[in-house]
Parts: structure tokens; sequence; C-alpha cells
């Protein structure tokens, strides 16, 4: 209903990468009520041994040139890993990347929701004027 609200900014499909899993598509309702919400901790495919439940993102820094993204990963609703990547409006790529494909695939949704929803706005501000 409030998809910028969403942990990644919308709501998104994939594949998930969970041991027994990697590679299946989560249902819509798996989709709905957990993966989009951002918390692992009630979902079934879960593997019990992980490092993380979550991620959390959100723009610390910005210029025409950087974005500085922060992340922090939680674990029991505790930070266990934080940290800040860098991606360079400009030129469309990431000048920083997170060591784990798993957690830099969400951040490059999150950029992408960024983006398109700074779009949508400056674009509606110079349409009203």
């Amino acid at each position: 209903m409030h998809p910028a609200r969403l942990p990644l900014g919308a709501g998104w499909k994939g594949h998930c990468t969970a041991p027994g899993h990697s590679g299946e598509v989560p249902t819509e309702e798996q989709l709905r009520d957990g993966c989009n919400l951002g918390y692992a901790r009630h979902c079934c495919w879960r593997p019990a041994d992980r490092p993380w439940d979550s991620t959390r993102f959100g723009v610390s820094k910005e210029s025409e040139q950087r974005i500085a993204l922060c992340y922090v990963c939680e674990k029991e609703h505790h930070p266990v890993e934080h940290g800040t990547l860098e991606y360079d409006p400009l030129q469309g790529r990431w000048n920083s990347t997170h060591p784990d494909q798993r957690l830099q695939r969400m951040a490059e949704s999150y950029m992408e929701s960024y983006l398109l929803r700074k779009n949508v706005v400056r674009d509606a501000g110079s349409n009203s004027q």
C-alpha cells in the first residue's frame, strides 16, 4: 500500500538464496508478508545459522558525483554489521560494493527505488512551475 515505506523502497520479486531453496521464486504471499518487509525471522525458508535477519538502508550524503548509502544488518533486532557503500549517479556505477552479493543486490534495489522516487519528485516539481 505504501511502497516507499518498505525497507528497499518498493516491493520486489526475485529468487531466494536460502540454502535448500536457492533459485526458488517466493510466492506472492511470502513476498508480501515476509521478503518485502525486510525481516527474515518468520520466514520458513531462512537458515537456522545466519549472519543477520534484516538489513536497513539510508542515504547519508549526496552530491552530483556521489551518493553514500549506509546499511545496518540486524539479528534479533540488534545491529551486527554496518557500513557505507558509495554510488556514482553520473556514471551509474558503484564506487564501493559489499562482498556479500545478497546484501549488494539489496543495496542496488534500494538505490534504484531511491533514484526513481527522487526523479519523480524532481519531475513533479518542474511540471508545477
